[in-house]
């Protein structure tokens, strides 16, 4: 077999996922501004920052926000924390500000 028949599935192996990727990256389905936190989370983030008490439904909805910010608990050793924590947890706080409704003060 030579190295122009190995290269022919190869490459329209990688065609067709380049294409699927440009797919969802230029609109194959055009949404409007995707949320990052679901209502619950919003609702869970309020009553941590407002020092309601601390529930395991409570801790485990911010674990899965940090999760989706980049957050990697489950790793043994991880060179980069707490700056990983730190990072995600600026993720979160952003995504909290921009789309949890705030309650006027």
């Amino acid at each position: 077999m030579t190295i122009a028949t190995k290269a022919k599935p190869i490459l329209a192996a990688l065609t067709l996922l380049l294409a699927g990727c440009m797919t969802g990256v230029t609109g194959g389905m055009q949404r409007g501004p995707q949320a990052h936190l679901s209502a619950t989370q919003c609702r869970d983030l309020t009553d941590i920052r407002n020092k309601a008490p601390v529930t395991r439904e409570r801790s485990m909805s911010e674990l899965a926000a940090l999760r989706m910010a980049g957050y990697h608990p489950e790793w043994r050793f991880d060179p980069y924390y707490p700056a990983d924590l730190e990072a995600a947890q600026r993720q979160v706080n952003v995504w909290y500000e921009t789309e949890c409704a705030q309650a006027p003060r």
